[in-house]
């Protein structure tokens, strides 16, 4: 006989979890309490804040790609961590929330702190299941393991009532369940329309994206594009799926992408799209957050492929002249493994686009009294290749998305969700999950104070990230709205921010600020060698909003009546 609470402890351990994140509640104590007694290698990491909890959980699984696990109690507990089922249903990422709920006699009663969480969190996970009987719980977490791997990934929500979890039944534990198989290779007929079509074109584009690329997925794509002579793009905050060293690398589309580089996309007569959705954000070709211009809807001018592994992506926007149902290892293998022709035709396309991308990553000017194209190639240099680098959702973002170059796959953790205070959480979890790593997190003013109050977590679990502050005064994207669509009327994004150096200290953490770039690198230098989570505060120009052009530039472009178009 096991409680509901030892039964679901047991069953996490079976699946391989490695670390739970919470804010305690009393819906779910036993849980914890079962966890910490009958399984104390998994590690229990207790947050500030459910939204910060979820967030770690989604950013664990986004970089691991193992379900991220988050316990979080009822309403508002889960109302809270709504925020990081979110970011997982839109970034693809393997998670599970657990929710406590009221005792099962007081349901439908609107007792206190209750809600209906099956109904609240159906829109944004892949499946939400209540476990109203302990005998049941080995067959719903197995079941929440396989959705959130499943297919496309993405985040299940469990909800168990609080007296399930203290009831007791004998109900035989689960073996390891066998892993899942994916979805199948592309069938030898669709390779050869795939090539076919590829022999075809003038000027072929490789787009990749999505979650859960494997090393060998990544390698076999980067030798199929560089026998081939194929230019390659990532999508939006998914830089690291390719080597930025390599030729075939060609730059990024969505969200601030480079102008010239879309315009060259406009061109191309041929996409091969592995494991990306096609998103909005993915298909910014014109006008600011325009989404779905890049390619014409419903019929895209150029002959697509678009390769998922979950049927329902597929055809949803874009009618597509191939639709594969497809696991991105195999894929990727397939596609590799395939003798073909190189063409001096792509090879020539491929060089211009790269011209493009190095033309593109050449330091320009910033304004103020920090080079920030400079603090950006400094990191570079002086990071490990391995570094994991997360950041949040801001015009501040634009700087790293343009100088910092990644050659190693995860090593880049951002929101596509557009989710504000994602990227202390994020660090934070990339942390406890590689210790061995360096982990820089870029955070702008307001970005990070709506997470800030995890920096406790941090220093509390010994989590030695480094946190780059960019101070500009500003909600910067917001400013930049501002200033083209309301003739520069500002309505609240100036910011009163506290002293962050005072704050990072009073949390019990290192501290820096910048004024100037000649200060960077020894302030970097003194939070690496600080034994504690760091802080620089980098006192940035209002100036240098974005890393295309200043406040002046967007307020003589509205004088000039010049289209806002990225």
């Amino acid at each position: 006989m096991r409680k509901g609470a030892e039964i679901l402890a047991d069953e996490l351990a079976v699946n391989g979890a490695e670390i739970v994140y919470h804010v305690p509640g009393e819906s779910f104590l036993t849980a914890l309490d079962s966890l910490t007694t009958r399984h104390p290698r998994i590690r229990s990491v207790s947050c500030r804040h459910e939204n910060g909890a979820a967030q770690m959980a989604e950013a664990y699984g986004k970089l691991t790609g193992k379900p991220g696990i988050a316990f979080a109690t009822r309403s508002p507990g889960a109302t809270n961590a709504v925020n990081g089922v979110h970011t997982a249903f839109q970034d693809s990422s393997p998670m599970i929330l657990i929710v406590g709920q009221v005792k099962r006699s007081i349901l439908e009663r609107e007792a206190f702190m209750s809600y209906d969480f099956r109904t609240m969190f159906a829109p944004m996970a892949k499946w939400v299941g209540q476990i109203d009987d302990p005998a049941r719980i080995p067959e719903f977490v197995q079941r929440a393991w396989a959705t959130a791997l499943s297919g496309r990934r993405g985040p299940v929500v469990l909800v168990v009532p609080e007296d399930v979890l203290e009831e007791k039944c004998d109900v035989a534990p689960s073996a390891r369940p066998a892993v899942a198989s994916h979805a199948g290779a592309p069938r030898e007929e669709d390779l050869d329309r795939i090539f076919a079509m590829l022999a075809a074109a003038a000027k072929p584009l490789v787009v990749v994206g999505g979650s859960g690329w494997s090393e060998t997925a990544r390698e076999d794509v980067q030798r199929f594009a560089t026998n081939l002579g194929l230019p390659v793009v990532t999508t939006f905050r998914r830089r690291d799926i390719i080597d930025h060293r390599l030729h075939c690398y060609v730059g990024e589309i969505g969200i601030g992408s480079n102008p010239t580089l879309l315009a060259h996309i406009r061109e191309a007569d041929f996409i091969l799209m592995l494991n990306d959705a096609l998103s909005d954000v993915n298909t910014i070709g014109a006008g600011y957050m325009e989404g779905f211009t890049l390619f014409s809807i419903p019929r895209p001018r150029q002959r697509v492929v678009h390769v998922m592994p979950d049927h329902g992506d597929l055809n949803r926007v874009f009618q597509v002249d191939l639709a594969l149902a497809a696991d991105n290892d195999a894929t990727a293998r397939a596609l590799a493994g395939r003798s073909a022709t190189p063409r001096a035709e792509h090879a020539d396309w491929t060089s211009t686009l790269r011209a493009t991308l190095m033309k593109e990553c050449e330091p320009q000017p910033c304004p103020g009294a920090i080079d920030l194209p400079g603090v950006m190639g400094w990191l570079r240099e002086r990071l490990p290749e391995d570094a994991i680098v997360t950041n949040g959702v801001g015009a501040y973002a634009t700087w790293s998305q343009r100088y910092f170059p990644h050659y190693r796959l995860h090593t880049q953790l951002g929101p596509i969700s557009g989710s504000m205070g994602y990227s202390l959480p994020a660090a934070i979890s990339a942390k406890i999950a590689h210790p061995d790593r360096v982990v820089v997190e870029f955070v702008g003013d307001g970005c990070f104070q709506m997470s800030s109050e995890e920096l406790a977590t941090a220093v509390q679990y010994g989590v030695n990230i480094i946190i780059v502050l960019f101070n500009n005064g500003l909600y910067g994207t917001i400013r930049i709205h501002e200033e083209t669509r309301l003739e520069g009327r500002v309505n609240g994004t100036d910011l009163t921010n506290p002293d962050f150096l005072l704050l990072a200290k009073a949390y019990g953490a290192h501290g820096e600020r910048v004024t100037c770039t000649k200060e960077f690198a020894p302030a970097f230098e003194r939070c690496l060698a600080a034994g504690k989570p760091a802080l620089i505060e980098l006192v940035v120009d209002p100036e240098a909003i974005h890393c295309r052009y200043s406040l002046s530039d967007l307020r003589a472009r509205r004088a000039a009546r010049v289209p806002h178009e990225e």
